[in-house]
């Protein structure tokens, strides 16, 4: 009776596999940036015939929350998450409950704050994107009152800030005002236009921590017929972005983030936790600096 048990046992090794499951919900679709990862895994998926659940939660925690009890449902074998707040225990709790089921976890672009269920967390290297956002600065602006735009539910925005603060000389540039954006151009945009107006305080700067809220600051520029007078500093390196280096004079540089290498990490993640392979707890994608003066020399129609 053993020998038949393993002689079964032995057999179902080499059986062939039913289409793997993965569930993936980013924070919002209507940035390009969470398209152009999640394109990467639904090639691969297409290509292998396994099954990709896609779900935008429009920056609703209990939307995600929904979608990952969904994907339990579903019984996936990976979910792919770009949370919406990375410290919210909603959305913490209903991973927990995946973990709990077996499901393996995958943070993309931005973490969350308890990572002992997570299996594997992929992302920018964000503090570098700051530093490098205020290195620029500093060189091009020699004392500055600073307007920075930022979307605080996101660690990975938290990561940037750090190190920006980090390399800033507090002694000449000096942050004057923070502004919730949620990273939407068009809060950016109300948002940069009323603390334009307010007239109280001036500006010699806008630090925008994702390029979506760099863009609504231009826009405000633009719609106050300021040319040319206040510099403003993005991160992502999105295709709109990098057109506006070449054609806006108030738009000066941007720390180019790779979308496109993020989702090939996942699916090589997602596809070594399949074959239950030991992955990477942590991995970090590089990034780079945009300006106006070599923007040229990168190609300007789509994501890196």
């Amino acid at each position: 009776m053993s020998i038949l048990i393993f002689l079964v046992w032995l057999a179902s090794l080499f059986m062939i596999k039913g289409p793997q499951k993965i569930g993936a919900t980013y924070m919002t679709l209507n940035n390009s940036f969470y398209q152009a990862i999640n394109e990467e895994l639904k090639k691969a998926t297409d290509l292998k015939g396994d099954i990709l659940y896609t779900r935008d939660p429009a920056l609703d925690v209990d939307k995600q929350c929904q979608q990952i009890e969904e994907f339990i449902e579903k019984k996936v074998s990976v979910i792919v998450i770009n949370p919406v707040d990375g410290e919210n225990e909603k959305i913490q709790q209903a991973l927990r409950r995946a973990h709990n089921k077996g499901i393996k976890i995958i943070a993309v672009d931005s973490q969350l704050s308890d990572s002992s269920y997570i299996d594997s967390s992929i992302v920018s290297d964000n503090f570098r994107a700051g530093k490098l956002s205020a290195q620029y600065l500093m060189k091009n602006n020699r004392t500055a009152n600073i307007l920075v735009l930022r979307h605080w539910n996101a660690l990975s925005v938290k990561e940037r800030y750090a190190g920006f603060l980090a390399t800033l000389d507090r002694t000449n540039y000096q942050i004057t005002q923070n502004i919730e954006t949620l990273g939407q151009t068009d809060i950016a945009l109300k948002q940069t236009l009323k603390a334009l107006q307010q007239g109280n305080q001036k500006f010699d700067a806008i630090v925008a921590l994702d390029d979506q809220s760099a863009i609504g600051a231009l826009a405000a520029l633009d719609s106050l017929a300021l040319k040319d007078s206040i510099p403003v500093y993005g991160i992502d390196g999105s295709i709109d972005m990098k057109k506006l280096l070449l054609s806006d004079p108030n738009a000066k540089a941007t720390v180019a983030q790779s979308p496109i290498a993020l989702g090939k990490k996942v699916v090589q993640t997602c596809y070594q936790l399949f074959d239950r392979k030991k992955v990477k707890k942590e991995i970090i994608v590089p990034v780079y600096l945009l300006t106006k003066n070599n923007i040229k020399n990168y190609d300007v129609s789509g994501w890196q």
